[in-house]
């Protein structure tokens, strides 16, 4: 057997145990996979030494590859890092469980009672780059919406996480959860991620956490429904109402507070009633910030120093202390701009007028979309949702930030007493 045959035997088999768990899981009580979840995280914290020696492994791979600071810094696990990661797990636990719920009810003329149940997807595969705190979250909101979890990280943490994902593994098989709710593909070669990618017969959905060519990747090869996130291309629109003080803390905030998330300000939109007076304090403030602004010909009239804009400028997620500013005449060329260039991730409107909060709510086809608010707010703890899968950027199934209710499906069920179609 060569070695591509041998990794379509691995992943095919684990693809194959994940349903068969998923089928067990779904049926699992709400109190057995809670008291999974925390004994999972007594045994990250319990076992933590085991954790950072796999973890050194990795870091010495990824310093002997020539990998960024930044990128070592996300990869890196210590005492406290895997405590937070224990402590993820115990508030997952907390989280209501979606399971089972039935609403729409309703009574038909003949007497039967129709509704619809909740219930878990089955089997979600997980590719992901990058950070080990994935592997725990991912299995963690997995477990708890019912689904078996195939979890199937970058090189870079192969070691970080094997060894997290087997601790979990055996502590919630010790808890009653299924054996193989929780498997990781063992092996770096490149070639598991496509053979995963066409076991539609076993892997009901496919999730990718990582950059633009991974998704677009897994997009492009998979046979299974795939949900995306793609760039961050956020957008925040000043209204000719807005208050100028709340703006430009708003502005200051989105843009500044961490420039390197998906949720952070991209592109700033001026109703150009207010740019002679109010582009001027922006561009002083962030400035001051160290961000530069790249701007239309309009603002730079207003400020002749500021680097133009190109169009790409306004399709592009630059992840750092960069800018692009515009200046619009109205409402409604706001909401087209920001459909035509942003990536329908989240962006948001600042005004005092409630019909243009209304209209801005309801125009722009965006994931997330805000009035008078931070972009930074675009994220699953902060809506309360505990930890989050992904952002969504799709319309289908799920939208926005994926929590516990995103990882679930619904079914319909009748509850009669004889009733027969005449």
């Amino acid at each position: 057997m060569n070695q591509t045959d041998s990794i379509k035997e691995l992943v095919t088999e684990i693809a194959r145990k994940a349903r068969g768990a998923s089928r067990l899981l779904a049926c699992v009580r709400a109190e057995v996979k809670d008291t999974a979840l925390r004994a999972m995280a007594d045994s990250l914290e319990s076992r933590r030494e085991e954790i950072i020696a796999a973890n050194a492994l990795d870091l010495e791979a990824a310093r002997a590859a020539g990998l960024t600071s930044a990128m070592i810094d996300r990869l890196t696990l210590n005492e406290k890092r895997i405590r937070d990661m224990a402590d993820s797990l115990r508030k997952v636990a907390l989280l209501d469980d979606p399971v089972g719920e039935i609403w729409d009810a309703r009574v038909r003329p003949n007497g039967m009672t129709v509704a619809r149940m909740r219930v878990p997807i089955g089997v979600v595969a997980i590719i992901y780059e990058s950070r080990p705190n994935v592997t725990s979250d991912a299995a963690a909101l997995c477990v708890k919406s019912g689904n078996a979890v195939i979890l199937r990280g970058g090189k870079e943490a192969i070691h970080s996480n094997q060894t997290i994902a087997a601790l979990m593994e055996e502590a919630g098989c010790k808890a009653g959860l299924p054996n193989h709710s929780i498997q990781l593909i063992p092996t770096t070669d490149r070639s598991a991620v496509p053979i995963l990618l066409k076991l539609s017969e076993y892997v009901d959905l496919v999730i990718p956490r990582g950059g633009r060519s991974l998704i677009e990747t897994v997009v492009a090869e998979s046979a299974i429904p795939v949900i995306k996130h793609y760039d961050g291309n956020c957008y925040v629109y000043v209204d000719e109402r807005a208050d100028p003080d709340m703006a430009l803390q708003i502005i200051v905030n989105a843009k500044t507070q961490r420039p390197g998330v998906c949720n952070a300000m991209e592109t700033l939109l001026l109703h150009e009633a207010i740019v002679d007076r109010f582009l001027p304090r922006v561009v002083e403030v962030l400035r001051a910030k160290g961000v530069e602004i790249r701007a239309c010909e309009r603002c730079r009239a207003v400020v002749p120093d500021l680097k133009p804009a190109t169009e790409e400028d306004w399709r592009t997620e630059y992840l750092d202390l960069i800018l692009a500013v515009g200046a619009v005449g109205s409402l409604d060329e706001a909401i087209d701009f920001i459909n035509t260039y942003g990536s329908h991730h989240t962006d948001a409107i600042v005004t005092e007028d409630y019909a243009h909060a209304m209209t801005f709510l309801r125009g722009v086809d965006s994931a997330c979309v805000f009035v008078n608010a931070s972009t930074r707010f675009s994220d699953g703890g902060e809506f309360g949702m505990g930890c989050e899968i992904g952002i969504s950027t799709d319309k289908l199934h799920a939208r926005g930030p994926m929590g516990l209710r995103e990882l679930t499906t619904s079914k319909f069920i009748v509850l009669g007493n004889g009733q027969v179609r005449l």
